[in-house]
């Protein structure tokens, strides 16, 4: 029997803005050539939900892997209002096979049902504007979980930037207007992902907001010196706040050396686990895949590999109870935390 997964981060909407805007929900349900994530490899794998990351990419990125999209010079806000529209268009058009999840209880419900749990997470909040107001229109159309930045600064602060390896600490902290962000997500009962920031903002979070830390989807630095991990103090103010990291499968981010390469071992997914255990105890961690936007260990392959993953923990003495809790448990816990429904 497959275990049921809940992931943390994945990018399957910008892959669908991308390269299947005009009819996405075909291309998701009958099968996508490239790529980490389609239902039918879903089904195959155990992937059971997460949080669907909408992500305004580098106009440099859009013109090297989408150059018939290149010329759009579409706004930040509109780009994530289609990818939301993206995703609510795979629950309309499902037949029953997906829906998008707005508390606990919902995700709770596709899990019994078998139906695909769709969470929307904004991934960099570079068009907002200081007031507020596109932060209430998302949370009204149904996003439940923000993270501040990506890579670059905008009016909020300054995302985590820098070359292998290197320190987190690589900008300022939050801007007047990001501790603004911060409280009115608290007020909301949004997730806050800590993935992205650098470790000036970290630290400005862990002081401001009231609910449990997150990171969505990053590693170990003891492990992996990529400026995007987590130092172990940082692992700790997330333990004791009752937080959780969702570990990336990235190559980037699991290999000691920072290299992508996909010839990672897949041992390398284990050794952050183990790290992110020793250092916050097992109600603490969980995944964040980052598929379809980054390069994994050819022996995961895709969202289809997860089982090889499992199998590989339970050659470490993890048994069901505890599969089970890294797969799905402690994300069901940390977000009916903070949505408090």
């Amino acid at each position: 029997m497959l275990l049921k997964t809940f992931d943390g981060h994945n990018d399957l909407l910008l892959n669908l803005w991308l390269h299947h805007r005009e009819d996405p929900a075909q291309a998701f349900f009958h099968g996508i050539e490239k790529g980490h994530l389609d239902f039918p490899r879903m089904q195959q794998g155990g992937f059971a939900g997460g949080l669907f990351a909408m992500f305004v990419p580098p106009a440099r990125y859009v013109k090297e892997v989408a150059p018939q999209r290149a010329e759009e010079n579409l706004d930040p806000l509109t780009i994530l209002w289609q990818q939301l529209d993206i995703l609510k268009t795979l629950a309309a058009q499902s037949d029953g096979r997906a829906r998008l999840c707005l508390n606990t209880a919902d995700i709770a419900a596709c899990r019994a049902d078998g139906v695909l749990a769709l969470v929307a997470h904004i991934e960099g909040a570079d068009g907002f504007d200081g007031e507020g107001e596109a932060l209430d229109a998302f949370y009204l159309a149904g996003v439940r979980s923000i993270g501040p930045f990506w890579n670059l600064p905008n009016r909020f602060g300054a995302g985590v930037s820098g070359s292998f390896p290197n320190s987190p600490d690589s900008g300022p902290g939050l801007t007047e207007q990001g501790e603004q962000l911060i409280a009115a997500a608290n007020r909301h009962r949004m997730l806050i992902d800590m993935s992205h920031m650098n470790e000036k903002a970290f630290w400005d979070t862990a002081r401001l907001s009231t609910a449990p830390l997150v990171a969505t989807h990053s590693n170990a630095h003891a492990l992996c010196a990529q400026p995007r991990n987590l130092t172990d103090d940082q692992l700790r103010a997330i333990r004791d706040s009752g937080g959780v990291v969702g570990v990336n499968f990235g190559n980037a981010f699991l290999r000691s050396d920072g290299k992508r390469d996909s010839d990672t071992a897949l041992i390398e997914i284990v050794k952050h686990v183990e790290h992110l255990i020793a250092i916050m105890g097992r109600d603490h961690v969980a995944l964040g895949s980052d598929f379809d936007g980054i390069s994994v260990p050819e022996a995961l392959k895709d969202v289809s590999g997860l089982p090889h993953l499992y199998a590989l923990l339970r050659s470490f003495d993890y048994d069901q109870t505890a599969l089970e809790q890294l797969a799905w448990g402690n994300w069901q816990r940390v977000l009916q935390q903070i949505w408090q429904d």
